[in-house]
């Protein structure tokens, strides 16, 4: 649900850029709108609030709609990097759509290239567990890579989108199917030689785009897994994490998101000011959101965006923290020596405990909740939490 207040672009600075830089704010909101077709209202609404707004590839009168209302908005074309699909809307009958949420058509491929299916150790094709019709690609193969990055690039710049947003830039197959790829010896070799395919796919594709003008933002995951994974795939236009803020499945109770060194890369990214961090936290409580925006108010620069997700990406959501008006980060993200990372705003302050264990902290004074609530002298913040305080009003 959308509610009154814009949002302003932002990014984090570590240290703060001297000169003439832009200033490092508070987390603006995107929109993931890849669900069911946009109303005219959530257009309208979305000119209003958004920063970035990606759409599947057939909205393209929304598309434009979208930049009459708001010259500045970004919009961007989903298009998936890894795979090829042959469910209803994807193909019509037996040919594929005008219009495609992939960079080539399962027929296309099917009748003239079959070899770029990706293929197991059983000598089957590899379609992803809880994906029906969504079938690997031969990401490492020259000859689809270049007829994605074609396609693709022709399209966006026949048609007028400002870029696209690369789903499934991902480090290892696993998460889909439990496969080895034919030729390779276990799942580890097939990992290394998709991503050492989508290295590649993401550096074709980029040149092209960042020539004509155009913006790549690849959906990254699992780059804490990755030393060097996040910058390198951030390059161009930037990248989107969908799995920001949340807690491991090891058992610890601790941020995934500050595991590895991903966090280190996304600070260097955000401390540039100069690509998109597009940031997804799946919110089934207050404290996943809580700790989803705070560590997003990390990464403050003029292009960190947050977005909260519950349960999906289907419908725009808005959250009470997208209106803390913390304003300029006036200060780098500092790391206590008790594990928490902090960061002042000319507006407010931000909190978030990354460990598995909870940790004192004494707020600057002259904030309050966002509730209006004064703020104890010492805080106990639990582990994987966050706190959002903003400025006592001035009367």
């Amino acid at each position: 649900m959308f509610l009154s207040s814009a949002c302003t672009a932002s990014l984090a600075t570590e240290p703060l850029p001297t000169g003439p830089s832009p200033k490092p704010l508070a987390p603006c909101a995107w929109w993931y709108a890849i669900g069911d077709s946009p109303s005219a209202w959530e257009i309208k609404s979305a000119a209003r609030h958004y920063d970035v707004v990606v759409l599947n590839a057939w909205e393209t009168a929304h598309m434009r709609k979208l930049h009459e209302l708001n010259p500045d908005v970004k919009v961007l074309v989903y298009k998936d990097f890894s795979s090829v699909r042959n469910y209803p809307g994807a193909v019509e009958g037996s040919r594929d759509a005008q219009y495609l949420p992939t960079g080539v058509g399962y027929f296309a491929v099917e009748q003239g290239n079959p070899e770029w299916f990706a293929v197991s150790t059983l000598g089957q094709r590899i379609e992803w567990d809880g994906y029906p019709l969504h079938w690997q690609m031969a990401v490492w193969d020259p000859a689809y890579r270049k007829a994605w990055a074609d396609s693709v690039v022709g399209e966006v710049l026949r048609e007028g989108w400002d870029g696209v947003l690369a789903d499934n830039d991902f480090s290892s197959l696993r998460y889909y199917s439990p496969a080895v790829v034919a030729g390779t010896a276990d799942a580890a070799e097939t990992d290394r030689l998709l991503r050492d395919g989508l290295d590649d796919m993401l550096a074709l594709t980029g040149d092209a785009l960042e020539k004509s003008g155009k913006m790549l933002v690849p959906n990254v995951s699992e780059s804490q897994l990755t030393p060097g994974r996040w910058a390198a795939h951030s390059r161009y236009a930037g990248a989107m994490e969908e799995n920001f803020g949340l807690r491991g499945d090891d058992g610890t109770g601790e941020l995934i998101t500050f595991q590895g060194n991903q966090f280190k890369e996304q600070r260097a990214q955000a401390a540039l000011g100069e690509s998109w961090l597009l940031l997804v936290t799946h919110t089934k409580s207050d404290q996943e959101e809580r700790v989803g925006y705070a560590s997003a108010a990390l990464l403050a620069s003029p292009h960190t965006c947050w977005t909260r997700a519950n349960p999906d990406y289907k419908s725009p959501y808005w959250s009470v923290y997208q209106d803390a008006r913390l304003g300029e980060a006036v200060e780098a993200a500092t790391r206590l020596p008790n594990g928490v990372w902090v960061r002042r705003y000319s507006g407010g302050w931000v909190a978030v405990n990354p460990t598995k264990s909870s940790a004192l902290l004494v707020a600057p004074a002259g904030l309050l909740t966002l509730t209006g609530e004064e703020v104890p002298a010492q805080l106990d913040l639990p582990p994987a939490d966050a706190v959002v305080l903003v400025n006592a009003p001035r009367w």
